[in-house]
């Protein structure tokens, strides 16, 4: 009895830890629209489970800041903003070109290359596979680096604010998809190939430069995004 009863808490704790999981991943990289509710019942469906792994996956999410929670118990994607956007940016800029030079002594050849080897999926993908695929390559090549700062707490500051993001990812996704001439599609390696350079020299000033100057580079191109949506689809 008692075996079976371990067992079971064991694949619940292990289905949460999937859909908790597969739920971050797209939300950082913008596979759920902004405001969009999120229904305990709809995703249980389709994962396949019960209510209970979903409802405490969501809660997790709340608490990190990627969904909320509205007063009467719904839980959603945020609202998008440009004040907000601005925040995150100015947080991404900190934390991220920070992580890039303190990755710069921890950058082996094996590493470079392997960067080096991502840019190249990366435009591949941009040409050929979408802008899903582009963004799933966009973030190994960021993650790569950050998880070699040697920080133990940095890139798990990163991935929250990268998750706080995710509504901003569906809007490049939905404006990518209808013009694939954006600048931000067309110019989105460019700054990659110099923080790849300068990583390699091991300039660390400079990789955290070209570092920052891509992050802005997403975000500026968001901004003009936002401003010609119709008012009433920018949060305040």
């Amino acid at each position: 009895m008692l075996g079976n009863q371990i067992k079971r808490v064991v694949k619940r704790a292990t289905m949460q830890e999937s859909i908790y999981a597969q739920l971050r991943t797209s939300l950082m990289q913008g596979g759920f629209e902004p405001g969009q509710q999120l229904t305990v019942a709809v995703l249980a469906e389709a994962f396949g489970s019960s209510a209970m792994p979903v409802r405490e996956a969501l809660r997790q999410l709340v608490v990190e800041k990627g969904l909320v929670a509205l007063p009467n118990g719904t839980i959603q994607v945020p609202e998008v903003s440009e004040k907000r956007l601005r925040d995150l940016c100015e947080a991404r800029l900190a934390l991220e070109g920070l992580a890039t030079a303190m990755a710069c002594e921890n950058m082996d050849a094996s590493s470079i290359r392997r960067l080096k080897r991502l840019i190249s999926e990366h435009e591949l993908a941009i040409k050929h596979d979408g802008i899903h695929e582009s963004l799933e390559k966009n973030q190994e090549f960021h993650f790569l680096i950050y998880n070699a700062s040697g920080s133990s707490v940095l890139p798990q500051l990163i991935e929250t604010v990268w998750l706080q993001c995710g509504p901003y990812m569906r809007v490049v996704t939905e404006e990518v998809e209808r013009n694939q001439d954006v600048p931000y599609h067309t110019a989105g390696t460019n700054y990659h190939h110099i923080v790849a350079q300068e990583l390699e020299k091991r300039d660390a000033q400079a990789a955290r430069e070209a570092m920052e100057k891509d992050i802005r580079l997403a975000f500026d191109f968001l901004i003009d995004v936002l401003r010609t949506r119709e008012p009433h689809s920018i949060a305040e």
